[in-house]
This record gives C-alpha cells, structure tokens and sequence, in this order.
C-alpha cells in the first residue's frame, strides 16, 4: 500500500525541477512518507525555474514543504548534502525506492560508477546494493555517447530511466498538464496510486491528486 512506503527523492541541477516538487506533491498527498535531498545547484534551478529560494538549511525546507503540501508530522524529512547519519545513507535503513528528479548528467555518470561523493549519489549506491527501485529522470539533451553509455550500464542493473518526455495524446492544454504527465509514469513505477490523468482507453480522470 502507498500509505506504507518510504520514498527517497533528491533534486539535483538539471532543469526540470518543477516535476521533482510536483512528485514530492503527489507522494505526500498519497501518504507516502518521503526524505528529501537536494544539491547546491539545484537551489540554483529553482530560483531560475520556479522563482523559489530554496533554503540552504534543510530544516527550513522541510518546514515550509511540510507546510505547503499539508504534510503530517515527520512525513517529510529534509537531508543534508553531507549528513551522514541520515536514514537515506545505510543499507540499514534504506527506502522502498529512490527517484533523482531532476538528474544531471554528472550525478548519473556519479551513481554507474559507484561513487558516494554526497548524500544523493550514497543514497542511490545504497538503492542499487540493496536491490530497491531506483528511477533516474535525466534532463539533457541531446544525448553523448558517454551518457548513453551510462544509462545503458545502469538500465542492466535494473535503474529505471525515465526521461521527461510527456506526451501529447491526452492533449495537455497547460504547462502543468505536461508535468503532471512525466510524474505520474515516475509514481506508476513507484506502484503509487494517482489520478493525474487518465489510463490509456480508458475515461478521463475525475480530478488531480
């Protein structure tokens, strides 16, 4: 049930950061309990992006995240990019699943190569040895070689890469409708209930979780 998962999410600083807010959204309004990182640039993408100052202090974000979703106490905790001790960094503790929405090219070339520079990429390496879902939502384009590359080596491991790419046969009418199109294939992979829009051959959806 979705009332009962943990789900790690990280923004990094790809473009794009309006589908990882929007996911923390969804994740909380379906009961999900989340714990969320964020890197440096990624504060930089949603000033650019959203307008938004995201904090530097993670309790600050964690306030006011909690306080503009409706979140009940303690469903959502915000990291550190170098808290080591936070549940995300021990396969003691590790999460149902782990969405990096955005993700930079750097931090997924970071996680196929094993690396636990921060938090965001240690978590990752911690969902992948632990055999958890872990779905990449990379924002680049066009695509290298050496990304391809790494997608590839990921993919075989079991990584879900899912890029941004909305379709356009529900006929969106708004920005948010795109958005919402690219979250709601990430919750489908996270078994989340949503009625963000609606299954295809089957009738439009009655609203928006």
């Amino acid at each position: 049930m979705s009332a009962t998962k943990t789900i790690t999410v990280a923004f990094t600083g790809a473009s794009g950061l309006p589908y990882g807010v929007r996911l923390v959204e969804c994740l909380l309004a379906a009961g999900c309990r989340v714990w969320l990182l964020y890197s440096q640039v990624a504060q930089i993408v949603a000033r650019q992006e959203m307008d938004w100052t995201l904090p530097g202090r993670p309790a600050e974000v964690e306030a006011e995240l909690s306080a503009r979703f409706k979140a009940q106490p303690g469903q959502l905790r915000v990291f550190g990019r170098e808290e080591w001790f936070a549940p995300p960094a021990s396969g003691s503790n590790p999460p149902d699943a782990m969405v990096i929405c955005p993700c930079t090219m750097a931090t997924l070339a970071a996680v196929a190569a094993g690396l636990s520079q921060s938090l965001i990429e240690r978590a990752a390496d911690v969902v992948v040895k632990e055999g958890r879902k872990l779905v990449l939502v990379p924002r680049e384009t066009p695509y290298s070689a050496i990304h391809l590359e790494n997608m590839l080596k990921l993919a075989r491991l079991g990584v879900c890469i899912l890029p941004p790419n909305p379709g356009f046969y529900h006929h969106p009418q708004t920005v948010q409708d795109l958005v919402d199109f690219v979250v709601a294939r990430i919750l489908d992979q996270l078994g989340v209930a949503h009625s963000l829009m609606a299954r295809w051959g089957e009738a439009p959806a009655d609203g928006i979780d």
